[in-house]
């Protein structure tokens, strides 16, 4: 069985939909049929049994809903995950924002340990982790969200299951929360140098790199998995591409870290979050990004111009 936290995320919901809708249980071939084509084979194989942890099993899509056992309530709660865990052979773990929290501890290590406990208690043999890029570079240490997502990493690591995080650089995903600027002014913001290069994900590409892990499980230990993407992007290089995409003018408005804090605060996030978002934000400039090469393993598939395509201009013209 697995259980998948943050069903409803934008990478929980992305890995439940793969892992209902195409992944066969693990180690099992699909049954070759004579005059039957894969896709009439599909609803027949065996799948793998998927268990969500969720505030509010209404969002929840109805199809996926009748499909999996259901357990109501927070993933940071112990009597929570102690249901979770019983029975489960692995684990997908997402931190929520924890946009109020008092401190970046708080948000990652510490809603992680009743979950940590349940692993041991529970004999959860593999653990995949959403985490962060930048571990071994000289501003890990000082990253704000990264720093603590690293140190979520080796708390889950110290129970003794085999673990992968997913090293992660920022979301391509992330533009949509600008899609009203987008629109309608043809701007969007962020606070790193204009003309810099660094990766990025899309995060259906983050949610088959978890699917593969969880679904496989033939590894041990514990260590990252990079999601780089295909391609190193500056804001600059995004402008032109959504430009394109969209057939109108983009262009890119650098924010100072500042008015970023600012913005936050303004929105309602607390200080220590909001601080931890300016730190992370200050050692992506100075390359906590750069520390892993690309290579055909770590790349991943999709590029900014497919994802402006298949994702962005669609949530523009809606």
């Amino acid at each position: 069985m697995i259980v998948i936290t943050t069903p409803t995320g934008q990478i929980g919901s992305r890995l439940l939909d793969i892992l209902l809708n195409e992944a066969p249980a693990r180690g099992e071939e699909p049954r070759e049929e004579p005059g039957e084509e894969r896709g009439e084979r599909r609803g027949e194989e065996r799948r793998e049994e998927l268990r969500v942890i969720v505030r509010d099993p209404g969002r929840l899509p109805a199809a996926a809903r009748a499909r999996v056992d259901v357990v109501t309530g927070s993933h940071g709660d112990a009597e929570v995950v102690d249901r979770a865990f019983t029975g489960a052979d692995a684990v997908f773990w997402v931190v929520p924002s924890g946009a109020a929290a008092p401190s970046l501890d708080a948000v990652y290590s510490g809603f992680t340990r009743a979950a940590a406990e349940a692993f041991t208690t529970h004999g959860v043999r593999h653990v995949v982790g959403v985490s962060a890029l930048g571990r071994g570079t000289p501003a890990a240490g000082r990253a704000g969200h990264v720093t603590a997502s690293l140190a979520m990493d080796d708390l889950i690591a110290r129970t003794g299951v085999a673990y992968r995080a997913l090293a992660n650089p920022s979301f391509m995903d992330n533009l949509l929360r600008q899609v009203a600027s987008i629109r309608d002014h043809g701007v969007f913001t962020d606070t790193v140098v204009a003309d810099r290069r660094a990766p990025a994900a899309a995060t259906r590409d983050i949610a088959a790199a978890a699917a593969g892990l969880l679904l496989d499980r033939s590894w041990t230990g514990t260590g990252e998995v990079p999601v780089l993407g295909p391609e190193d992007l500056s804001a600059n290089d995004m402008a032109r591409t959504m430009s394109e995409v969209l057939g109108r003018p983009v262009r890119y408005e650098r924010q100072s870290l500042d008015d970023c804090r600012a913005a936050l605060t303004g929105h309602g996030i607390g200080e220590a979050v909001a601080a931890g978002y300016v730190d992370m934000a200050r050692a992506k400039d100075d390359g906590l990004d750069d520390g892993v090469r690309r290579t055909p393993e770590t790349a991943s598939p999709t590029t900014f111009r497919t994802w402006c395509e298949e994702v962005l201009k669609p949530a523009v013209q809606a």
